[in-house]
């Protein structure tokens, strides 16, 4: 195991925070028995915004199961420009698929919201893999849900326009985060970290956001934005009857 969750590990119990293991999907297959070992063996680590859990190119030694906060993962280009990849959130589990492949790390963690994260280390996550067919079909289906995530969002950058994919966007991090009581997103997003999860300047995602403000599309307090008007922001999104109605 890492430093890092070294120094944030926190004493095993059922709940932190109310915080449990069985808010993992993965871990919902299984039993009582393996679920006692989890709780025994697994440490479970706080962390707070701007912490680091792994760096591209690190070698893994186990899974990270987030059980609170948001972790962004992300690439450093060749100008050591961030590159976001994706963000981790409540359920999700993180690093598996590099550790499957036997591969170096291919993206970096860094929390953007503070987290509680579940550490299965590699022997751990061996013994449940080995012994229960349900949860290797459940790592299946994450790996092809991943797979099927990254061919959309190759798919979307060759087609849609910015204003789409900002749109679309905005509705992605709705159905994956919802909103608060207030109707905020849970997810505190700068517009830097926006523009650098859809691929583009930052200077045109403040133009796309101040347009659909300007049209009561969205409303933003900060780094909080609230969806007023799902439905034409569908509209915009969807490529093919967007561009139809925009050229007839």
């Amino acid at each position: 195991m890492n430093g890092i969750l070294e120094t944030y590990k926190i004493k095993h119990h059922k709940e932190i925070d109310g915080q449990s293991i069985n808010d993992i999907e993965l871990l919902s297959c299984l039993n009582n028995d393996e679920l006692a070992l989890v709780e025994q063996k697994c440490p479970r680590s706080r962390f707070k915004r701007g912490a680091v859990l792994y760096y591209e190119g690190m070698r893994h030694s186990g899974i990270y199961c987030i059980l609170k906060g948001v972790i962004n993962l992300f690439k450093i280009g060749p100008l050591g420009k961030e590159q976001i990849l994706r963000f981790g959130h409540k359920g999700d589990v993180i690093a598996y698929r590099s550790l499957f492949s036997n591969e170096k790390a291919c993206s970096s963690a860094k929390v953007i919201e503070d987290a509680i994260v579940c550490y299965i280390p590699h022997d751990i996550l061996m013994q449940l893999f080995e012994s229960n067919w349900e949860f290797r079909l459940c790592i299946m289906k994450m790996m092809c849900k991943e797979l099927r995530e990254s061919n959309s969002s190759v798919a979307e950058t060759a087609l849609k326009s910015v204003r789409e994919r900002t749109a679309d966007m905005l509705l992605h991090l709705h159905d994956e985060f919802g909103e608060s009581d207030d109707h905020y997103l849970n997810i505190r997003i700068t517009r830097v970290q926006l523009a650098s999860r859809l691929g583009i300047a930052t200077e045109s995602v403040i133009r796309e956001l101040t347009s659909f403000k300007k049209e009561n599309l969205i409303s933003c307090n900060g780094r909080q934005i609230k969806i007023l008007n799902p439905d034409r922001l569908k509209y915009i999104s969807d490529f093919q009857l967007y561009q139809h109605y925009r050229h007839a």
